[in-house]
């Protein structure tokens, strides 16, 4: 995904407009602790303003959890970091009831779940009790305590991280949860330019920690995800995410495709990428931008083939490449 300067002429509506605008001061701020990761910190906000879940996979020390931060500070979210280890209990996170001795009864205690943005830190380090946990707020935004359920604030996202390199101590997450995430984004090593421009600014701010000011309000980020929702998209373009979806399930080297949430997850990024590049529509060029990461995470491939590099990437990339691009009028 290209950083792009919209057109006067391509705002096609006041609120796509403006929603285009602040999504770019956000981008821009972040940017500012973020070097040479613009590309990336625009999938993030993405995702985020598609009203979705973000899965950060990547090696350590690349500034996942940074990112994280920096992003919910910047959209004036209300943010809290889970640190997932082995001991980690659902209650940890959830919250739970305690006796109140005044009021002799019992009274729930909310836990860090209930915010608007949850950095769910080295996820695949928490147990499979704690991981699931996390499946229903993430899919239906409340949470089940004892038999009562308590909606969660919204909006209501998450964004984990984890090391694909690391095994040890560490708990896979089952393909059922993997599907909660709209999308996965690797942060990759910044180039030589960046990496310095970095120590640089390290030197020169004096410290390690880095505190951004709120560029939106959180009733602004809700107008953004409302103004994505006015996003056209033509129905050759349902036809177009359709056909790569299938693809992905006919592959013979795929053991187990993307399903319709995959489709669903298309169509959600691309809109919200459509509003990114100031446009109230969406093209084949959104399709192709989102597709790999909205879908190369939910296909599985065929054990036998781990020893020859091929991937989920591979795999979405070979269908774009196989399905033919609609040519029509977007608007």
């Amino acid at each position: 995904m290209s950083v792009y300067t919209p057109d006067p002429a391509d705002l096609s509506t006041p609120a796509i407009a403006w929603a285009c605008g602040k999504c770019r001061e956000v981008v821009s701020a972040v940017g500012t602790v973020i070097v040479g990761k613009d590309e990336q910190l625009e999938l993030i906000l993405t995702t985020l303003a598609a009203g979705g879940h973000l899965l950060l996979e990547d090696v350590p020390g690349v500034a996942k959890t940074l990112a994280a931060q920096s992003t919910a500070q910047a959209l004036g979210l209300d943010f809290r970091r889970i640190q997932f280890v082995p001991d980690l209990l659902p209650g940890d996170i959830m919250g739970s009831f305690i006796y109140d001795s005044r009021a002799d009864s019992f009274r729930f205690r909310r836990g860090p779940i209930f915010t608007n943005l949850i950095l769910a830190d080295e996820i695949n380090r928490g147990t499979p009790k704690t991981q699931s946990a996390l499946l229903e707020a993430m899919q239906e935004q409340q949470v089940t305590v004892e038999g009562q359920s308590f909606a969660l604030d919204k909006p209501f996202m998450v964004v984990a991280t984890q090391n694909p390199l690391e095994f040890e101590g560490t708990y896979p997450l089952p393909e059922a949860q993997i599907d909660r995430f709209l999308a996965r984004l690797s942060m990759g090593y910044p180039s030589p330019e960046a990496e310095r421009e970095m120590l640089a600014r390290r030197q020169a701010r004096q410290a390690d920690a880095v505190t951004l000011s709120p560029v939106l309000s959180k009733q602004d980020f809700l107008e953004i995800q409302r103004a994505i929702e006015t996003v056209h998209v033509n129905p050759d373009i349902h036809s177009y995410i359709v056909q790569i979806v299938a693809k992905t399930r006919d592959d013979r080297r795929v053991q187990l495709g993307a399903s319709p949430r995959g489709s669903l997850a298309v169509f959600k990024l691309s809109r919200s990428r459509a509003m990114m590049q100031g446009r109230d529509f969406v093209t084949p060029d959104d399709v192709k931008a989102v597709a790999v990461p909205a879908l190369a995470h939910r296909v599985l491939l065929r054990p036998e083939l781990w020893a020859e590099r091929i991937s989920g990437e591979t795999i979405v990339q070979d269908a774009l490449e196989e399905t033919p691009v609609p040519k029509a009028e977007w608007r």
